[in-house]
């Protein structure tokens, strides 16, 4: 995955990495990073978030500019806009480049704002409840200050539709996310039986909408025909569609020398597995024991990957990634097309 990231950062002119420093390094940030300094010593997750800023071990924070960038340029300019090619660097138009910067800072809002923590289910080893409190309340500025300098420069494209699709992903976005909360208090979702298909649609709201529209946006910005247009859309829900059962998938396909890996009871490979197996032998598979050890946990991982559930998320991770590979036959060949099909290859390659 990082090699396929860096050979593609190559062919769209620079490191998406630093994408968003001018916003990241101005003064009102600098001023919230000095606060966050305040939280050292607790275990709140906007700490992890800032880290994540300057080194993501998964490299896939600054995932979703480069897909913009890189099916701009495997697009290249329309017939319809011969006139403004003077505008392209590297074959990408400049209002394409602030667009994978909007994304990127749309998404990065979205990753602060996931740092807010509920009080109410705090531990003691958590931190004081006063530092906690402002983290919280960090959380909930800085997020605020990202989006709304993303709003800016989104105006600043001067393009309704592209305006249209993009507040219509942040909508998305807070639908999926809303939902994700709402349900978590819920004995730990264990009452939401929501099915595979359902999974879907809450992954495309949370995870794929800002990519996909963001794809679709980019060939409006380059006024690509509507049939381009549904083939980037199409492009960027199915490679992020991929891309999230990739990371679902890692507690059950990876290596390691620890004891067990946290996976969520809401990933595919879970929901799955109660598909196949039943609603409630699933419902007893969990609340057998009395409370919840690391080894009930482990047996729990065990029993997953001994079913179908494992097998068949790879089987939909493939099947998501092969769409995306057809959206991109569209495409004429070239790098950039070649890196985005990479980028498939890498997220649906498992060990």
């Amino acid at each position: 995955w990082s090699q396929v990231v860096s050979e593609a950062e190559k062919i769209v002119g620079y490191p998406t990495s630093f994408m968003s420093l001018r916003c990241l390094l101005s003064d009102e940030l600098s001023n919230i990073a000095m606060q966050v300094r305040k939280l050292v010593g607790t275990k709140h997750p906007l700490l992890d978030t800032a880290r994540g800023f300057v080194y993501d071990s998964r490299n896939n924070l600054q995932m979703r500019g480069l897909v913009v960038l890189l099916i701009s340029k495997a697009a290249g300019p329309s017939t319809a806009e011969l006139s403004f090619q003077h505008d392209m660097v590297s074959g990408i138009y400049s209002s394409q480049r602030s667009l994978a910067e909007i994304t990127e800072l749309i998404h990065t809002a979205f990753l602060v704002h996931r740092g807010i923590v509920n009080i109410g289910e705090l531990k003691s080893c958590d931190g004081p409840l006063k530092d906690m409190q402002f983290g919280n309340k960090m959380a909930v500025l800085s997020g605020d200050f990202l989006l709304a300098n993303a709003c800016t420069s989104l105006a600043q494209l001067q393009n309704t539709k592209v305006v249209e699709l993009i507040s219509s992903a942040i909508g998305d976005l807070v639908q999926g996310i809303y939902y994700e909360n709402s349900k978590s208090s819920e004995e730990n979702c264990l009452t939401d039986d929501i099915g595979i298909s359902r999974w879907k649609e809450q992954v495309f709201l949370s995870h794929s909408a800002l990519l996909a529209k963001s794809c679709q946006a980019a060939m409006e910005l380059a006024k690509h025909s509507p049939e381009i247009q549904d083939m980037a859309f199409q492009y960027g829900k199915h490679m992020s569609m991929s891309h999230k059962l990739h990371s679902d998938l890692q507690p059950f396909v990876r290596e390691s020398s620890n004891d067990t890996i946290a996976f969520s009871l809401n990933s595919a490979p879970a929901i799955l597995h109660q598909e196949f197996g039943g609603r409630e032998a699933w419902l007893k598979q969990i609340r057998e024991p009395p409370h919840r050890h690391a080894c009930v946990f482990q047996q729990l991982q065990e029993a997953i990957k001994a079913g179908k559930g494992v097998t068949s998320a790879i089987d939909l991770c493939r099947c998501h990634g092969n769409r995306a590979l057809a959206a991109l036959e569209r495409f004429p060949p070239s790098e950039a097309r070649d890196a985005l099909a990479n980028i498939v290859y890498a997220v649906t390659r498992f060990p």
